[in-house]
């Protein structure tokens, strides 16, 4: 297997704030106030929106460019919900601020419903556990 990331949670003495450090970089996540946390950081469900708008955003990015398309400013919104039976869904909305097509769009959502994050989260990943020393 190839390992194309890693991170490492470390707790703090503030209830539910963790340090993060990802790759390179240094995160706080918390709770939100309503779970008891003290929302001092992003919740861990943040981080996951945010990974998908990440892979999004830089997805479609790749692919304009390649097509000489121009996104001008892009953005995605997402939200996160839970249906009665506990199940996922997060709805993602694109915008640009430069006049695409409509085949533009209708292929930029066919490249968007398979960037690498999105296919993880969809079809889920295997997710192992040991205890350490």
């Amino acid at each position: 297997m190839r390992k194309i990331g890693t991170a490492t949670v470390t707790s703090t003495d503030t209830h539910y704030l963790h340090h993060i450090h990802a790759g390179r970089f240094d995160l706080d996540t918390d709770e939100h106030k309503t779970l008891g946390g003290q929302g001092q950081a992003p919740a861990p469900f943040d981080y996951y929106l945010a990974s998908l708008a990440a892979c999004t955003a830089i997805t479609l990015r790749m692919y304009a460019e390649r097509k000489g398309w121009n996104l001008g400013e892009f953005r995605a919104e997402l939200a996160l919900s839970f249906d009665d039976d506990g199940k996922v869904h997060v709805h993602r909305t694109l915008h640009s601020d430069q006049p695409l097509s409509d085949e533009q769009w209708t292929r930029l959502l066919e490249i968007v419903a398979n960037t690498p994050v999105t296919k993880a989260m969809r079809e889920g990943a295997v997710i192992t556990s040991e205890r350490g020393g």
